[in-house]
């Protein structure tokens, strides 16, 4: 039997342990979740006493993939599944707001939100996923009790030790992926030089605030998205727009930072915070009744979106990536890809899971 652990639940992470489960049909899987959740930035809330459900990281999956769409539409159940039919519009650095950035396809959530993706992946498979179980060693050559010389095990922040795995699955973002190889009890040039590559990875954060308001807000657009990056903030959407997030006659809007605000009002007080994007987006949309929204919400993500591609040039004659791969270690996620999407992750994760099917 083969056993594989997974460090994160992320998009990439639920694709790849789906590929598995039917290319590996022996295996059995492990994955270690630091937090309540699953899917990563692609992440749901609710409010049940306002009927309220919105997509507050990343905001629709585009169908911008074939495997992907045909994932998500063949393969996985897609009752529940909602489109966002409204386009996209822009506005630059004086918020002045036109039309005309919408590409073709689909923009896809679902009534339940963006998470149903990696529990109907997950769901389908037999792995165990156990949540809020920090990972904080990698280790390599035996450990948890294994008299193996290959074996890798995980250590979680609590002292509780995973494994032995055959094979590791790496899907946090590089710079956390690149914190975990640097403590790696992993003695290889591998190592660092997969770590050095994912550390150079640049990031952009993200500060969302999420307002509420018991009016309907008439625009002819879905959101609003900031093209030349001068803005304090990066994008709009309104929620309502999905079928099934937002009761009739309401309006939810989820407002993200640009990365300069983003980086330096991380830590500001949250409230001041959502009072400044409120600011900003009334101004932006030009309606002075979003300066007064009745609920909040907000979440901040200091490693948000890859704005650059993993270096893969090799590195004593071999790629980093396929370095770590012949020692049974693949990293995932869509840094990999070069793509912050969604769809992105996505198809990363199918391919790094055939990868491992294909070399197991």
């Amino acid at each position: 039997m083969t056993t594989i652990g997974i460090v994160g639940a992320g998009a990439a992470a639920a694709a790849a342990t789906h590929v598995l489960d039917s290319a590996v049909p022996d295996a059995e899987v492990t994955v270690l979740e630091k937090s309540g959740g699953l899917c990563g930035r692609a992440a749901t809330r609710r409010n049940d006493d306002r009927d309220l459900v919105y997509d507050y990281g990343a905001n629709y999956l585009r169908s911008d993939d074939e495997r992907v769409v045909d994932l998500v539409t063949e393969v996985l159940d897609d009752e529940g599944m909602v489109e966002v039919t409204e386009p996209i519009y822009t506005f630059e650095e004086s918020g002045e707001v036109s039309p005309g950035r919408d590409a073709d396809g689909h923009k896809w959530s679902y009534r339940k939100g963006l998470t149903q993706i990696a529990k109907r992946l997950f769901g389908e498979t037999d792995a165990t996923v156990h949540r809020r179980t920090r990972v904080e060693t990698i280790r390599r050559a035996g450990g948890g009790g294994s008299d193996r010389d290959d074996a890798w095990t995980l250590v979680d922040t609590d002292g509780d030790s995973w494994g032995p795995f055959d094979v590791l699955l790496v899907n946090p973002p590089a710079p956390q992926t690149a914190d975990l190889l640097a403590d790696a009890e992993w003695e290889s040039p591998a190592r660092e030089s997969l770590r050095a590559a994912a550390a150079d990875v640049p990031y952009r954060t993200v500060w969302t605030a999420v307002l509420h308001y018991s009016f309907a807000l008439d625009r002819p657009y879905y959101g609003l998205v900031n093209t030349d990056k001068q803005h304090e903030v990066g994008w709009i959407s309104r929620e309502e727009c999905k079928a099934g997030h937002v009761p009739d006659g309401e309006s939810l809007l989820v407002v993200q930072a640009g990365g300069d605000w983003s980086a330096e009002r991380y830590d500001a007080d949250p409230a001041d915070n959502v009072a400044e994007l409120a600011g900003h987006a009334a101004e932006i949309v030009g309606d002075d009744r979003l300066l007064d929204p009745d609920w909040t919400d907000h979440q901040g993500w200091r490693y948000a979106i890859p704005e650059g591609e993993l270096d893969r040039d090799p590195v004593d004659g071999e790629d980093p990536v396929d370095a770590a791969a012949r020692e049974g270690l693949y990293v995932l996620g869509d840094w990999i890809a070069g793509e912050g999407r969604l769809h992105a992750a996505l198809a990363n994760g199918l391919d790094v899971g055939e990868r491992v099917a294909e070399e197991e």
